[in-house]
């Protein structure tokens, strides 16, 4: 019996753990001179691989929504074609865009995310929050018709079995034009922020990073003048004066804070190209090694042995081009595939995966000297 609840405690505190510790995903978009729009986000977790896949999506492709308590949820057909991110080898889509460059990024919102509460008679209207990015790409190509189509779906907490609890999660959409918006549960209604900035990270709520924004109006992308006082100058002692005061702890509403002072200081782009590496250099910034503070999860006795980050990957979506770029924790090369390749049309009735890292290990190019 001692042992036994030794047991429970054990699992008791786990849970209580894993929905309070640090969060590191860090989610930006930006927009080129010539107004093409890319998206991007870095992906943390520090207990195990989310063994993601680039998941295809068929147009016509039918999903059937979860519930709490095991009733047939809501049945949705994909209008559109779509390209994720998935989780957990599952057709959770964490991170993605489709045919019409409508993109969703899924981040963990935990203490802050509150759905409406589950009713048997509404269960053919009903989603799971994991399944919200699926529904979202599939069924809406704007923010205004993701805007008026939100309300018309039931979506639930429903607890994930590799993880022992629901999925609290915020969700920020983008479309072709630039518009963003954070979808919200709070209090067990739907909230959505308009999201000028382009920018997300975790708890607490959006409004209140919003505000918290007015702390750090003395962020600048220009040095400090030199001071006098009692006849003595004091000079900055380097590059960089203008952002003293930048919060560099890991924390959410720091990150947030770094995510807009880097996007609003960041090199004029000319297009979508262009800007992809521009994003992929700020988000590199978000970075975060394994530890029991690393990100997510950590700390949690998961199988960490084959991760080397607990930044699994890093997306850049060209909203304007149709295009994924991405690299991972094992190899840094990018990797690209074009969307206006597939015929999402044809594709018949299933998902199709691509493997991120056939071998676990960074593209190495060897250079070989001429003597």
């Amino acid at each position: 019996m001692k042992n036994r609840f030794l047991v429970i405690v054990s699992v008791c505190l786990l849970m209580a753990n894993l929905t309070t510790t640090a969060l590191a995903c860090t989610g930006i978009r930006l927009i080129a001179k010539n107004g093409d729009v890319i998206y991007g986000r870095s992906m943390e977790w520090g207990a195990f691989d989310l063994n993601s896949r680039v998941a295809i999506i068929p147009r016509g492709y039918t999903f059937t929504g979860l519930t709490p308590d095991g009733q047939t949820g809501m049945k949705y057909t994909a209008n559109y074609g779509f390209v994720g991110l998935d989780m957990l080898s599952k057709y959770f889509i964490a991170d993605g865009m489709n045919e019409k460059g409508l993109s969703i990024g899924l981040f963990y919102h935990p203490g802050y995310a509150v759905y409406p509460e589950y009713t048997r008679e509404n269960a053919k209207n009903t989603i799971s929050s994991q399944e919200l990015a699926n529904y979202i790409l599939g069924s809406f190509s704007t923010i205004q018709e993701v805007r008026d189509g939100m309300p018309d779906v039931d979506v639930v907490g429903v607890v994930e079995d590799a993880i022992g609890i629901i999925v609290e999660a915020h969700w920020i959409v983008t479309d072709r034009t630039g518009k963003s918006i954070v979808i919200e549960y709070t209090e067990g209604k739907l909230k959505i922020h308009d999201a000028p900035l382009g920018v997300i990270t975790n708890a607490p709520n959006y409004d209140w990073h919003m505000t918290n924004l007015s702390n750090y109006l003395n962020l600048s992308m220009f040095s400090l003048e030199p001071k006098t006082l009692e006849g003595i100058k004091f000079s900055p002692t380097g590059a960089g004066s203008g952002m003293i005061g930048l919060p560099g702890d890991n924390t959410p509403p720091s990150r947030l804070i770094r995510a807009v002072a880097w996007s609003q200081t960041r090199r004029a782009t000319e297009d979508g190209k262009e800007t992809v590496y521009e994003l992929f250099r700020i988000l590199d910034n978000f970075n975060l090694p394994l530890g029991p503070d690393g990100a997510e999860g950590a700390g949690h006795g998961g199988n960490t042995d084959l991760m080397r980050s607990s930044t699994i990957w890093t997306t850049a979506w060209n909203q304007t081009d149709l295009t994924l770029n991405f690299h991972t924790q094992h190899n840094r090369r990018v990797r690209f595939l074009d969307m206006k390749t597939i015929d999402f049309g044809k594709m018949g009735k299933k998902i199709k995966h691509i493997t991120f890292d056939e071998e676990k290990e960074q593209d190495v190019e060897v250079l070989k000297p001429i003597l």
